[in-house]
């Protein structure tokens, strides 16, 4: 009997041949981040929420490990974006406010970069050069035309408006007022259709498409930021819900430091089915991951880009969500503006359920997808971030102690200049329009309501001492007097 030796690159090509449709040949994980507007920490049931509805969030949670004490580095969407492309912090990347805000005041706002450097070596690049197919869907705010996610090194880009919002949510997502709003390349849409409905569907494509291959995926969900809009029969649904859930006679608001008013109560019905709406988007996520035998091989991210909007400048009332138990919201750098809902799922590697309360920041999603994935770590890019894989699968300590965010500028929120610095248990705030200082033991009092600046000198002054000092070295652009104002 006369027995052949075939080629080994042959016998490779006929295994590739033979599992090429399996969506498990190669070994390295896939990445699929779930980045979601404006959601704030309190906004899910995992999270502490009694009226929203989040039951395939929740699951995943309960499937893999949930962060408390996770920030974003911004104070809202654009600087926390650059962030998580970068692991630079917004500060030195100079992009400390939502790119298009220009709002003044007592202080000129600080200078703000329009659009993400194409020096930084970014998350679509790297894992680009590393061999991975990469994707993004969806709300980018990271520069206009010229500066897309394929501009960033994403292979494949669908749904980038000029904006930071969608000109409308349901199809065919335009305004005729507002152009930049557009929605672009979902032109064979139908009467009906929603926004958050047709991104989810456009990334199960993504990942049919690719199953075979390592691909990393961004999900850039334009819910739950303003228009608050929602399905009808969602919006009937929570209507009825609030009915039975709360007393008119309860207060609605109370007042933040500045006068400007924050919301008490997470009741808006409209709201609420925007939530419902993304966490369904999310849910089909999860099953068409398992459908496609990718679920093991699959690391999944699930996170905000900055806290709730609970307040609204100039005595508006429609905010649409409380962050209690905490304090202020969007653009503060209040608890409520910077602490967000944190999830990540990769079974088999993360244990189902567990909770994890390190202090960790936006800046950190780069290097720890780098170690979790096997590429190396590039310490001279994601300067501003720590890799979190050690702490997560070994419950490791973090060599760093400090945590710093930079907002030299004016909110819509009524949010005014500011920067902060926590460590430990301790946070201190520098309000820049008259250099007023607060300090909070965010363990004892998580709604920072109790300052103590005149109680704690010597911790106010050392945790001062650590937040010039970072601003200087980060070279931060600061804002200034404004000549012209004419206020109180």
């Amino acid at each position: 009997m006369t027995f052949h030796r075939f080629p080994y690159n042959w016998l490779i090509g006929i295994c590739f041949i033979f599992f090429s449709g399996c969506g498990a040949l190669h070994h390295k994980p896939n990445v699929v981040i779930i980045l979601v507007d404006d959601l704030g920490w309190t906004d899910l049931g995992s999270y502490g929420s009694t009226f929203y509805e989040t039951p395939n969030i929740d699951q995943l949670a309960g499937e893999g490990m949930k962060f408390t004490q996770f920030y974003t580095a911004g104070t809202n969407c654009s600087p926390t974006r650059a962030s998580i492309m970068t692991g630079v912090s917004p500060a030195r990347l100079k992009i400390t406010n939502w790119i298009g805000g220009t709002q003044v005041g007592k202080l000129l706002p600080a200078d703000n970069f329009e659009h993400l450097p194409f020096d930084e070596y970014s998350l679509g690049e790297i894992f680009s050069d590393a061999g991975y197919m990469t994707g993004y869907i969806g709300k980018w705010h990271l520069g206009d035309t010229l500066s897309f996610p394929e501009h960033h090194g994403f292979q494949f880009n669908l749904a980038t408006n000029r904006g930071g919002t969608p000109g409308a949510y349901f199809f065919p997502y335009k305004n005729a007022k507002r152009p930049r709003l557009n929605i672009p390349d979902l032109e064979d849409g139908y009467e009906g259709e929603h926004l958050t409905d047709r991104l989810t569907s456009e990334a199960i494509k993504f990942l049919e498409r690719y199953q075979d291959k390592p691909f990393m995926l961004m999900l850039g969900f334009y819910t739950v930021h303003s228009p608050i809009v929602a399905k009808e029969e969602k919006i009937e649904k929570y209507r009825e819900k609030a009915s039975r859930y709360f007393v008119p006679e309860e207060p609605d608001f109370h007042e933040e430091r500045n006068g400007t008013l924050n919301k008490l109560k997470q009741d808006n019905p409209v709201y609420a089915g925007m939530i419902e709406s993304t966490d369904e988007g999310v849910g089909e996520i999860v099953k068409a991951l398992d459908k496609l035998g990718l679920v093991e091989n699959t690391i999944l991210v699930f996170l905000s880009d900055n806290g709730g909007l609970s307040t609204l400048s100039g005595g508006k009332t429609w905010m649409p969500t409380s962050n209690l138990p905490l304090r202020a919201g969007k653009a503060w750098v209040y608890e409520g503006g910077i602490r967000i809902p944190f999830i990540i799922r990769w079974p088999g590697k993360i244990e189902a359920g567990t909770v994890n309360h390190l202090p960790s920041v936006s800046t950190d999603l780069l290097p720890t997808l780098l170690d979790m994935t096997g590429l190396d770590l590039i310490p001279e890019q994601h300067v501003g971030g720590e890799n979190l894989w050690p702490a997560i699968k070994d419950n490791a300590p973090l060599d760093r102690e400090t945590l710093f965010w930079h907002f030299p500028h004016y909110s819509g929120s009524g949010a005014p200049p500011a920067a902060a610095v926590r460590k430990g248990d301790y946070k201190l705030i520098l309000w820049f329009e008259d250099d007023s200082v607060e300090l909070y033991n965010l363990k004892k009092d998580l709604g920072e309501q109790n300052n103590l600046v005149k109680t704690h000198p010597e911790i106010a002054s050392e945790l001062m001492a650590e937040l010039k000092a970072w601003l200087e070295d980060v070279d931060a652009n600061m804002p200034q007097p404004n000549p012209d104002w004419r206020g109180s």
